[in-house]
């Protein structure tokens, strides 16, 4: 039975203690306790259901390895599923349900699935529900969508209370474990000056060594390392953090840290967690080593537990899972639980050692009247929701009686493995270390930096070593190490010296009893929040799958949240043992960040709600607002779409825009086209790269069209560049594009021309841009004074800086409406004022404010091309007829060998054309011509599409511009366009030019 036990619990504190519930039933604890501590010292042994058996199951771990005893924690917008009860520390007032269960925990019907696991072997989803194909809908699907996942989601309707930020850090030296190797390691890098972080997963530094014992340079080892951190703490170049995961490492020193705030102090202020992003020179993995479980049957019954697990729960809580433990093992460490049991007053019934011959600390043992047993191991452990009795057997399974004895906890060890998965994260590479049977980082093969060196270094029990006194030598080596690489000098300290047992080495054991028979082996399990068995990586490799990695997916095996840390090394050695083959060339699965689970409200951190995006706006956003702006999105900007008057339909206030602005003038707000600075010596080298046609020799004062393609040929992108000086251009792109161009240019230039002179700054919102546009812009304009304006001073495609009135401008005379039209940046402090005086100005000119329809519709007259209607990914300008933006002069630029590919010359390629419906109506947007013949499918075969189609009120009838198969070679001819409601509507092939094909109006 689990009691307290007096004389240990050195993170508890006893004074204060806390209420709590688990599955509604209350519970008392102490400060310092986790979850699991302070139900196990309530006796409350079993604390979830398996996933797939639902069988009864109990910690195994007592860390973030934990793979049964996960619960939902809180309630209502505060309920969040699958947390460890290992790692959650108890607090006033907490709630618990466990999970994986219906109707509770203690009566479960999916336990039903236990005594049909001889028909639920590995796969068995694969092969049974295939047929009856009309089955699956109606029967199978359903029932498996229930079955899946562990917890229970959040209720849609609660919306999480919390709050959760990001934080951005920039270290030299960035520590990921705060155990005693961590703690040296981060000694050794910031006595060198270097600016170290040092992150701890849990609420304590230090890790196992407190509680493993021994003594360095003299003292108790828990007092060296309180020691150690005072130190740190005194280092001004070194920060400290708990509660802190080292989550993922990635490319070029990137690393994700995971910060737990507030979780064991509800309803403080403040976030609860904190997402740090953090880019440094070097990064020491210090993530200690995890103790392999035993396979054996019943090895998942409640009170089976990890050897260090249980020691963990006696030292640092006071709590013990049983009165009557058997010990079993393959070395020497689980002795020391054995033994810290018996001093706590706990009955050791017997230390079952697998070798035949062990080291001093079974001698102590021995000594302390424990019966140590050698050669000998578990046949089975009988019990439900507790151990009753343990079966022991030969672990070589040659003669010799099975006997069986009572008890109620086991404590097993199977030897240890490195933490690898940060290493493994960045494509570190892997060792076997034969001696101690487990996977360790290879220093020759490490995480590559940009520099092609490596950034990652493993330090301590996470490189390997297992021994106090090497992983602090191993830590020292590692910190320093990284000092030196990210440019600090060190000088070599001393190794403080250690005194621990020494033990002897570990027999590598995979299965109890070696040869155990197919009954034995159905009940053995490898992963026990997957019910993955032994016998089941038996079947997988008996089927033919002989990679690991396909044996992980065929079985689960090390999938959902264990991600191979307490799984991995014992299923690699069943499978290699079953295909006949050494573990290292079975090779391990891969290890995906984060470590272990993260909220997702930390990776969306401010990200929610009304400001899950942020929301651009213009200078003028406010007045758009004030006159009855429609909204339309574009990108992260909002638009003005039109602007309703009283009694106005969209559509009314639509056509009254396209009129006025042909008719009169119109003003529109442009400040959301992006601008983007290119500046250097090298700048027109870069821009002939980036555009289709020559940018070099644009001559100052002057603009001219472009359009950017990507490097597979397809366009994704125009607008007009204006040369500003001998090295300075100024690019402007589509709205939703600026950050997405700046982001293209910047990516050739760090990867590719690196050796350019070239600077790029994304300019977008420090200017207000307006157009004037109709045929009284130029008096509108010259009505306010300032510069010429003339045709004669200002030609077309030219630019200007001077003044409008009291605003200092720079006046491009270019138009995407095909009207006379200036666009006027002016600083964007200065916009609305700008705005305000156009408008006071324009009113005997009749001056209006049109949106983003009208413009779509005044472009759509002339025939222009809009990037992502007329685009989608699969255009290129020769579709499009820009064949004259396409400089036959250059060598090269982005996209020119593939627009050269078969495919892309091909002459079937669909090619713009207008398009106009016989009776006037509008066509129907995205509808696809259909012409003779059918498919494969016995559709009609389709010969193009609409991309773009309005109403113009200028034409009286609906216009559309469209991508049809051999289209400029077919005008006049009538295409069908089928409705989705059966209707078919005729529209003729004309001229994508529908209005002024001359363009004698933006040319007065």
């Amino acid at each position: 039975m689990s009691t307290r036990i007096e004389k240990h619990g050195r993170l508890i504190d006893r004074s204060k203690s806390m209420s709590f519930t688990f599955n509604g039933q209350s519970f008392r604890g102490y400060a310092g306790d986790t979850l699991a501590s302070a139900l196990l010292a309530n006796d409350q042994l079993m604390m979830g259901r398996s996933f797939k058996y639902h069988r009864p199951r109990g910690p195994v771990a007592s860390g973030a390895e934990e793979p049964n005893a996960l619960v939902g924690l809180g309630e209502g917008s505060q309920f969040e599923p699958n947390q460890r009860a290992t790692t959650t520390e108890l607090f006033d007032g907490l709630k618990a349900i466990s999970q994986n269960h219906w109707p509770n925990l203690d009566f479960d019907i999916g336990a039903v699935n236990t005594a049909l696991a001889r028909f639920l072997p590995a796969g068995f989803y694969y092969k049974t529900f295939i047929h009856p194909q009309p089955f699956w809908k109606h029967v199978y699907e359903p029932f498996i969508r229930q079955s899946a996942g562990l917890g229970k989601a959040p209720d849609k309707d609660a919306r999480d209370a919390d709050t959760y930020e990001h934080f951005y850090a920039f270290t030299d030296v960035l520590v990921i474990g705060g155990g005693i190797a961590g703690l040296m390691a981060a000694h050794a890098a910031g006595r060198s000056g270097a600016k170290v972080l040092l992150m701890e997963q849990t609420a304590h530094w230090g890790g196992r060594s407190p509680v493993d014992g021994g003594s360095v340079d003299g003292r108790p080892v828990d007092k060296f390392v309180d020691d150690l951190v005072a130190e740190l703490e005194a280092m001004e170049n070194v920060t400290l953090r708990l509660r802190c995961m080292g989550a993922g490492v990635y490319d070029h020193g990137y690393a994700l840290g995971y910060e737990r705030l507030t979780d064991h102090k509800p309803g403080t202020q403040g976030p609860r967690h904190r997402l740090w992003r953090i880019r440094a020179k070097q990064i020491v993995t210090a993530t200690g080593a995890i103790e392999r479980p035993l396979s054996f049957a019943g090895n998942d019954v409640p009170g089976v537990m990890l050897a260090s697990a249980m020691r963990d729960y006696v030292v640092n809580w006071g709590v013990t899972p049983g009165q009557r433990v058997v010990v079993v093992t393959n070395n020497d460490d689980a002795y020391r639980t054995a033994i810290t049991l018996h001093e706590a007053g706990v009955k050791v019934v017997r230390i079952l050692d697998a070798r035949n011959a062990a080291g001093p600390l079974a001698d102590r043992a021995r000594e302390l009247g424990i019966r140590v047993d050698p050669g000998k191991g578990i046949a089975k452990v009988a019990g439900g929701k507790r151990v009753k009795t343990v079966a022991i057997c030969n672990q070589d399974g040659v003669g010799g009686a099975r006997e069986e004895i009572e008890a109620d906890a086991v404590a097993m060890s199977g030897g240890w493995s490195p933490v690898v998965h940060l290493w493994s994260h960045c494509g570190g590479k892997l060792i076997w270390d034969e001696a101690q049977a487990h996977f360790r980082p290879d220093p020759d093969r490490p995480p590559l930096g940009s520099d092609g060196f490596g950034f990652v270094r493993a330090a301590g029990s996470a490189n390997g070593p297992l021994d106090l006194s090497t992983v602090l030598r191993d830590a020292l080596v590692q910190g320093e190490a990284a000092a030196l690489a990210a440019g600090f000098s060190t000088t070599t300290e001393e190794t403080p010296k250690v005194e621990i047992e020494a033990e002897a080495p570990l027999q590598p054991v995979w299965l109890m009893p070696a040869n155990a028979d197919k009954s034995l082996r159905m009940k053995a399990w490898l992963d026990f929040q997957n019910d993955v068995k032994v016998s089941d990586v038996r079947l997988a490799a008996q089927e033919g799958y002989e990679s690991v990695e396909h044996t992980k997916r065929y079985t689960t095996l090390g999938m959902a949240t264990d991600q191979g840390k307490l799984s991995n090394i014992n299923g690699l050695a069943v499978l290699a043992d079953a295909l006949g083959e050494e573990i290292p060339r079975v090779g391990t699965t891969t290890f995906r960040p984060p470590y272990t689970p993260i909220s997702l409200a930390a990776i969306a951190g401010e990200a929610r709600g009304e400001i899950f995006q942020p929301i651009r706006r213009t200078p003028m956003h406010d007045w758009h607002d004030k006159h009855d702006a429609e909204w339309e999105p574009v990108g992260h900007w909002r638009r003005p779409y039109t602007y309703k008057r009283p009694g106005e339909t969209t559509h009314d206030a639509v056509n009254r825009e396209v009129k006025n602005t042909r008719e009169n003038a119109g003003l529109l707000d442009a400040s959301t086209l992006g601008k983007i600075i290119v500046k250097g010596p090298d700048a027109g080298c870069f821009l002939d790269m980036l555009y289709t046609n020559m940018m070099s020799t644009l001559k100052p004062g002057k603009c001219r069209y472009g359009l950017m393609c990507s490097e597979n040929g397809f366009l994704v992108d125009d607008g007009v560049v204006a040369r500003i000086d001998e090295d300075t251009w100024l690019c402007h792109t589509t709205t939703g594009g600026a950050e997405r161009i700046h982001a293209h240019m910047e990516e050739w230039l760090q990867t590719e021309w690196w050796d350019w002179n070239v600077y790029v700054a994304n300019v977008t919102e420090q200017y207000a841009q307006i157009a004037v546009v109709g045929p009284n812009a130029r008096k509108l304009l010259e009505k306010l004074g300032g510069m010429d304006l003339s045709a004669e001073t200002l030609g077309f495609m030219d630019w200007a800086d001077g003044k409008i009135g009291e605003f200092d401008a720079r006046v491009y005379r270019i138009s995407f409406s095909g009207e006379l039209s200036y666009e006027i940046a002016v600083p964007a402090s200065r916009g609305q004022a700008f705005w305000d005086a156009l408008m006071a100005a324009g009113q005997e000119f009749g001056v209006m404010p049109y949106g983003t329809e009208c413009l779509h519709i005044l472009r759509a007259e002339k025939g222009f091309i809009m990037i992502g209607d007329e685009t989608d990914g699969t255009v290129i300008p020769q579709d499009l007829g820009l064949n004259w933006a396409i400089s036959k002069k250059k060598e090269d630029f982005l996209g020119k060998r593939a627009q050269e590919r078969v495919h892309m010359t091909d002459p079937d390629r669909w090619k713009l054309v207008g398009l106009e419906t016989v009776d006037g109506s509008v066509l129907p947007d995205g509808a696809y011509a259909v012409g003779e013949g059918v498919n494969a499918n016995g559709q009609r075969n389709t010969i193009g599409r609409v991309t773009s189609t309005y109403y113009s009120a200028n034409l009286g009838r609906g216009i559309a511009m469209g991508l049809v198969k051999h289209g400029p070679d077919r005008m006049g001819e009538v295409l069908d366009f089928p409705g989705t409601d059966g209707t078919v509507t005729k529209a003729r092939i004309v001229s994508p030019v529908f209005y002024d094909p001359k363009g004698d109006k933006q040319n007065v």
